[in-house]
């Protein structure tokens, strides 16, 4: 077995959703999620398929979020691993639980904006994701004032009252 890393390659504010799944099917029930829960979203996914033609199947909203997830599912290439990008304004919070929800999805390895590299596993089999290095380290433990700041945005962006 090999291990290496696969860096996300993506615009800087870019935010995404990276998962297993286990079926075809995956493609059209992840879009219909995603836009059922969130309609006129900017998105594009991408799903690796593990059997058969073993193609790269892709769907979404906007072509070049097509093409962005395309490109990194074929990068990472393991199996039955999907990816999802979302357009400006749009946040993997919107989406999370719908794609969570569909019934072949298997887990979620992230969902981030951050600098991101995938862990993955290859062998005489083919590969598969590991796991992911989200970010950055932490510099330190949050101060009264970082609490105030977390709180303040929080509230400020709508996602608490």
């Amino acid at each position: 077995m090999q291990l290496s890393t696969v860096e996300i390659v993506k615009p800087e504010a870019a935010n995404f959703i990276l998962g297993q799944s286990h079926f075809i099917k995956t493609v059209e029930d992840l879009h219909e999620a995603i836009y059922g829960t969130v309609p006129g979203i900017k998105f594009g996914l991408a799903f690796c398929e593990a059997s058969g033609k073993r193609l790269v199947r892709r769907s979404g909203t906007d072509d070049t979020l097509v093409e962005l997830a395309t490109d990194n599912a074929l990068r990472i290439g393991a199996g039955h691993s999907f990816i999802v990008f979302l357009g400006d304004g749009f946040f993997p919070v919107n989406v999370l639980n719908a794609i969570k929800a569909v019934p072949e999805v298997c887990r979620v390895f992230c969902a981030t904006a951050n600098p991101t590299q995938v862990l993955v596993a290859e062998t005489d089999q083919g590969r598969g994701i590991v796991g992911v290095v989200d970010g950055f380290p932490p510099l330190g433990i949050e101060a009264e004032e970082d609490v105030k700041w977390r709180r303040d945005l929080l509230r400020a962006i709508g996602y608490k009252a």
